[in-house]
C-alpha cells in the first residue's frame, strides 16, 4: 500500500510541473548576431540554474552545432524524415544546454501531411516537462512556415543592431507579428552596440514608435556591447560566456539574463499550450 501511495505522490508531482515556456528568437534580417546571443542566452539561462532546450530552426542556415564546434550526428530534419524519437536527436551541450541541430530541408515543416504534424505534436509534448525554456532560433524575416510557430509561442525575443536597415526590417517583424497577434509577449534586445548610451536611445526610440502606433507595450530586454570577443569566440567555436566571463559581452548577458529572468516572476503563462496554440493556428491556414 505504502509502495503505490508513493507512485500515486509522483505522478501527481510530475503533472503538477509545469510545461516549459516556449519562445521564439526572431529578428528582421540576417547578420544580427541573433543565433551567437540565442546560443549565449541559453547557456547563461543553465549557468543560472534553468534547463533549456535549443531548437535551430534557422532554415538552410542553421549554425548552432557550428557555434559549438560540434559534429552532430541528427537533425530535426531526422524527426520528420524518419521519425526518430525527439530525445534521440537531442545533442549535449556546454552546461548541461540541449540542443537540436538545425537542416536544409525544412522550408515545408508547416505544409507537410497531418500524419507527419501528428508525430512532431506527441514528440514534443515528451519534453515539454524536461525544460524550464524551448527556444525556437527562427530564420531571418517571416514566412508563412515560421509564422505559425511564431505566433504559437509564450512570447518572442526580438533581436536587432542599431545600424538603420537592421531597425527597419525588425520594425517590419514587429508589424508582421502583432497584425496577427495583437496581445504577442514581444522583448527586444539591442546587439552589437558601440556604447551603453546609443543603445539606450535606439531601443527606447524603437519602443516608443511600437506603443504609438500599434498600442502594445514592447519590454526593452537589454543592451549588448560591440565586443571583440564575440569574433574570437566565433572563430574559436567557444560560446563566449565561456571563453571569457570578464569580457564586456558576457557581463552585460550575464545582466540580461538575471533581468529576464526577475521579471518573468509577475509574469502569467498562458494557460493554453504551445501545442494547441500551433493546432489552432494551422487548422486556420487548413495545414490540418
Amino acid at each position: 500500500m505504502q509502495m503505490v501511495d508513493q507512485a500515486e505522490k509522483l505522478r501527481n508531482q510530475i503533472n503538477m510541473q509545469p510545461n516549459a515556456k516556449t519562445i521564439a528568437i526572431i529578428s528582421g534580417k540576417g547578420g544580427v548576431g541573433k543565433s551567437n546571443t540565442v546560443l549565449n542566452f541559453s547557456i547563461e539561462l543553465q549557468k543560472q540554474g534553468k534547463k533549456v532546450l535549443l531548437f535551430d530552426l534557422d532554415i538552410g542556415m542553421g549554425n548552432i552545432d557550428i557555434l559549438l564546434g560540434k559534429d552532430t550526428k541528427h537533425s530535426i530534419v531526422d524527426l520528420f524524415n524518419d521519425f526518430m524519437p525527439i530525445r534521440d536527436i537531442i545533442e549535449a551541450g556546454p552546461k548541461g544546454l540541449s540542443y537540436i541541430a538545425g537542416g536544409s530541408s525544412l522550408n515545408n515543416l508547416i505544409a507537410i501531411d497531418q500524419y507527419k504534424l501528428g508525430y512532431f505534436f506527441q514528440q514534443y509534448e515528451l519534453v515539454v516537462k524536461d525544460y524550464d525554456y524551448i527556444f525556437f532560433d527562427m530564420g531571418a524575416g517571416v514566412t508563412e512556415t515560421s509564422l505559425s510557430l511564431v505566433l504559437a509561442a509564450d512570447g518572442c525575443i526580438l533581436i536587432t543592431t542599431p545600424e538603420p536597415t537592421a531597425i527597419t526590417d525588425a520594425y517590419s517583424m514587429v508589424k508582421q507579428v502583432i497584425s496577427k497577434q495583437k496581445n504577442m509577449n514581444i522583448s527586444l534586445l539591442v546587439n552589437r552596440c558601440d556604447n551603453l548610451k546609443n543603445g539606450n536611445i535606439v531601443s527606447q526610440r524603437f519602443q516608443e514608435v511600437v506603443t504609438k502606433f500599434h498600442d502594445i507595450d514592447m519590454n526593452v530586454l537589454g543592451i549588448l556591447p560591440d565586443d571583440k570577443t564575440v569574433q574570437t569566440a566565433v572563430i574559436r567555436q567557444i560560446p563566449y560566456i565561456i571563453l571569457d566571463k570578464q569580457a564586456p559581452i558576457s557581463k552585460a548577458m550575464h545582466n540580461v539574463v538575471t533581468s529576464y529572468l526577475q521579471e518573468e516572476l509577475f509574469e502569467t503563462r498562458s494557460e493554453i499550450s504551445f501545442i494547441k496554440k500551433l493546432k489552432r493556428f494551422l487548422t486556420v491556414r487548413g495545414s490540418i
